[in-house]
């Protein structure tokens, strides 16, 4: 993202503003789309709309929030943040500064479970470290006769994610505990994660908006794997005869993941990329 210098500050007084001196304004201070989709978001407008009527005025409050916003994401605060909501596999979820916002990548390993779930009749599904619950829902909705289970060692977190599967009309269950703490002799058919996995060290943790998501959902404090080595450690006790595990993980955590696997008695693992080609999701079966 471009933020160039501007006379923000300075704006007109005066409330006759209108809505393409407001956009205007604020592509000089953050990305020309984030400008348009928050002006967007800020008055109710569509795109069409302000395009068609540039010359509409705009209202007090809407300036209000607009000016508020637009200072806020040249300060790095993300976008979805700041109008509570991001898309996930064509679906809007809610999102707070409690739970990660949503990425593409993850749709990789909901593709991977859809793709063991086929065929099962009425499987039980686990979803741990849920978050906004993009995992859990998208699987529940997309694999209806699935049984979903949730859970989140964050309650504010599942409270997000409740709330998105209530919008949603997904059914789900959700239980707050640390991993399988909350899933005394549960057992599923498979069992997803997409646990924090980034390294204490790495610089990434500093840039592109990292600083206001919640860290605990993005780094273990570690290496990187520490969340990664308790899930595979403990799955086998959850996982019925021939169930699958699924970790979503870093670009060079691949190999690391697969012998996480082998090592807790897993066979057949394997590592899938994401779009970009990367090490992204990691799987294998008891």
């Amino acid at each position: 993202m471009s933020i160039r210098p501007s006379n923000w500050r300075n704006w007109p007084s005066s409330n006759d503003m209108t809505l393409g001196e407001a956009l205007a304004a604020a592509r000089q201070r953050i990305d020309r789309l984030d400008a348009r989709l928050l002006l967007q978001y800020a008055t109710g407008c569509t795109h069409a709309e302000l395009l068609a009527r540039p010359e509409t005025l705009l209202g007090a409050s809407a300036r209000v929030q607009f000016e508020n916003w637009v200072e806020r994401r040249a300060g790095g605060e993300p976008l979805a943040y700041l109008v509570g909501e991001a898309e996930f596999r064509g679906r809007v979820f809610q999102v707070s500064p409690a739970v990660l916002i949503p990425r593409p990548d993850t749709e990789v390993l909901v593709e991977q479970a859809l793709l063991r779930l086929h065929g099962k009749e009425s499987p039980a599904v686990l979803d741990l470290g849920t978050g906004s619950g993009i995992v859990a829902v998208s699987l529940a909705l997309e694999c209806s006769t699935a049984r979903v289970v949730a859970v989140d060692i964050s309650a504010a977190a599942l409270t997000v994610a409740a709330s998105n599967a209530g919008r949603l009309g997904a059914d789900v269950e959700y239980l707050e505990g640390d991993w399988y703490a909350p899933l005394a002799g549960r057992r599923f058919d498979l069992i997803v994660a997409n646990p924090p996995y980034i390294a204490a060290s790495d610089p990434h943790l500093a840039g592109d908006g990292l600083p206001f998501e919640p860290q605990g959902a993005l780094t273990d404090g570690g290496d990187g794997l520490d969340c990664l080595r308790s899930i595979a450690a403990g799955a086998a006790a959850h996982l019925r005869p021939g169930g699958w595990l699924l970790l979503e993980h870093g670009h060079e955590q691949g190999a690391a993941c697969r012998n996480l696997l082998s090592t807790a008695g897993f066979q057949a693992a394997f590592t899938h990329p994401d779009l970009a080609g990367s090490d992204r999701v990691s799987g294998a079966h008891l």
